[in-house]
């Protein structure tokens, strides 16, 4: 599995600024009903926080991987965001989080959801992977790199 596929550049997000879980979401998802209008009405932020509370998506090491299921959904989208400063994101290691991948899958895609999120959680077990997300100087470059995964 390569991430080449799942990636849109409109929607990897060089640096974002929230201060909270929370607000982090609601930018996000945002970003994503900016570039996908059709789904301002299902209720994505209220998924993502329902998804949270059965526990944190903040998997440690700076990293989080929210995710939800949306009925209707044609394909899986994919969202990368690097914060610079971090953001308090409740992770299990009680860090700040600064590299996200919001993943957005079909009810009905259960399999592939699940295949990418393991793909997701093996390249973030690359220290050289996120010091690279880190140290990318703008989006061109995040894209690059995670087009090469």
């Amino acid at each position: 599995m390569k991430l080449t596929s799942y990636v849109d550049p409109r929607l990897v997000l060089e640096n974002v600024t929230a201060k909270n879980k929370k607000e982090l979401l609601s930018v996000l998802v945002k970003y994503i009903e900016g570039v996908f209008p059709e789904l301002k009405d299902k209720n994505l932020l209220n998924l993502l926080l329902e998804r949270e509370e059965l526990g944190t998506t903040g998997i440690g090491q700076g990293i989080a991987i929210p995710h939800a299921k949306i009925s209707d959904l044609e394909k899986i989208i994919l969202l990368f965001a690097r914060s610079i400063d971090g953001v308090d994101f409740a992770a299990l290691d009680n860090k700040p989080v600064y590299l996200f991948f919001l993943v957005m899958a079909p009810e009905q895609n259960v399999g592939e959801h699940l295949r990418l999120l393991a793909h997701i959680s093996r390249l973030f077990q690359d220290d050289s992977f996120r010091r690279s997300l880190m140290e990318a100087k703008d989006k061109q470059e995040l894209i690059e790199i995670l087009k090469g995964v």
